[in-house]
């Protein structure tokens, strides 16, 4: 028996603050989270500017993560460990009442963020820290889940495989409850000049605030965010034998790779519209019923103009109708996390039909002729909506979220 899918918790932990409200008011105000640097002097450094998590953070997460467990984390996997707790609270779940060989933790992680910005690095947490399975190892140890708890590794695509993967799980009958989502932060030196030889990165440092501009004319590449996205995902028959409150169902989804290059997109955005139409494939739907998209959106020339090629290849003449927003214009590329985040986001938009912008979108590009809801937001009517990622490697994936009756 096919189960449905459904989202019965969620949070977020962004630049623009640590629990869902706060996150999704400054989201819809269309506030940029983009400062400068603080974790390290950044002043000899081409970019200088990223979505940082507040640094309050670190006395907010106290409340959830036990002294001697923290010293074993890194700062991201300490914002993935409390990101979960909050969601597994707003879901209200008690896994006392589950089978715990039947709940699991899959989550999308590039890295732990051991890196030259890490404090209290010692030869004794080193390893720890170093782990990328530690995350999702954390928090079935947490909740001393039994299921499969792993973690993917397809760059800024994981957490969006993340999600797809647990809602297989789910769907096949093999899981009832899954958490699923991703962390990343790469805000160090090595990586940002390392992403600046590429020439991927925004330089425009001020003001911080405009730098990400997707779809813009003047976009001049992307702005790194850091964070953490989870999302509690049940059956429907579980979630509704406790009573659960349903955000949203997962309507499906689909994982491609372009096998094309290590970096560029495929020409085009023929990769993209490939994805695109396969998930729309697995969940059942037709293209008329999708009503917005979360997309990409990097603020880099070659996805924003080829993820609205693929958007035109997908859905022809309506393509133009349907809005398309990029919440990296607020909260950078949060990397790893970053599908599991926007999907939230996604969801969050047909739960209160309210679509978020995209920021600092003052100068079109004449070439970028979509609807991508600019510098305000919107209220909206929503019943299905897609969340983009397209991943360094080739890596695509698009999630398709769907309007659960009340």
């Amino acid at each position: 028996m096919q189960e449905k899918v459904v989202v019965t918790g969620m949070n977020i932990i962004s630049s623009l603050g640590f629990d869902l409200q706060t996150n999704w008011k400054n989201l819809v105000e269309g506030k940029s989270g983009v400062r400068y640097i603080t974790l390290f002097d950044a002043s000899a450094n081409t970019t200088r500017i990223a979505a940082e998590v507040p640094a309050e953070f670190e006395e907010y997460s106290r409340q959830f993560v036990k002294k001697r467990a923290a010293s074993q984390m890194t700062r991201v996997t300490r914002m993935c460990y409390t990101c979960a707790k909050v969601a597994v609270e707003h879901s209200g779940i008690n896994f006392d009442t589950l089978n715990r060989e039947r709940c699991s933790v899959i989550l999308g992680v590039v890295n732990t963020g051991n890196s030259s910005t890490e404090k209290d690095t010692t030869f004794q947490n080193t390893i720890f820290k170093g782990m990328t399975n530690s995350m999702s190892a954390w928090i079935s140890l947490e909740y001393q889940l039994q299921g499969p708890n792993f973690v993917v590794n397809t760059a800024c695509a994981s957490s969006a495989y993340a999600i797809g993967l647990g809602y297989d799980l789910i769907h096949s009958g093999r899981a009832d409850a899954v958490i699923v989502g991703g962390a990343d932060s790469i805000i160090n030196r090595e990586e940002i000049e390392g992403f600046n030889s590429l020439y991927a990165l925004s330089v425009n440092n001020d003001p911080p605030e405009k730098a990400s501009r997707p779809f813009s004319k003047d976009r001049d590449g992307f702005v790194i965010g850091e964070g953490a996205g989870v999302l509690i995902l049940e059956s429907e028959s579980s979630a509704k034998a406790r009573n659960a409150e349903i955000y949203a169902e997962v309507a499906g989804y689909a994982l491609t790779s372009e096998a094309y290059s290590i970096m560029a997109p495929m020409k085009d955005g023929q990769g993209m519209a490939i994805t695109i139409e396969r998930a729309i494939q697995n969940a059942g739907i037709s293209k008329d019923e999708v009503d917005y998209i979360n997309a990409h959106g990097t603020s880099t020339e070659l996805n924003d103009r080829y993820e609205t090629m693929a958007i035109k290849k997908v859905f022809g003449e309506r393509a133009g109708k349907i809005p398309v927003s990029s919440s990296k214009s607020m909260i950078g590329h949060t990397i790893g996390a970053a599908g599991a985040i926007e999907g939230i986001i996604t969801i969050l938009s047909i739960r209160n039909s309210i679509l978020t912008p995209t920021i600092n979108l003052d100068h079109p590009d004449p070439d970028l002729d979509l609807d991508y809801v600019p510098n305000h937001f919107r209220n909206k009517e929503i019943r299905v909506a897609l969340s983009n990622s397209f991943g360094f490697g080739g890596h695509n994936a698009t999630l398709v979220f769907r309007k659960y009756p009340s």
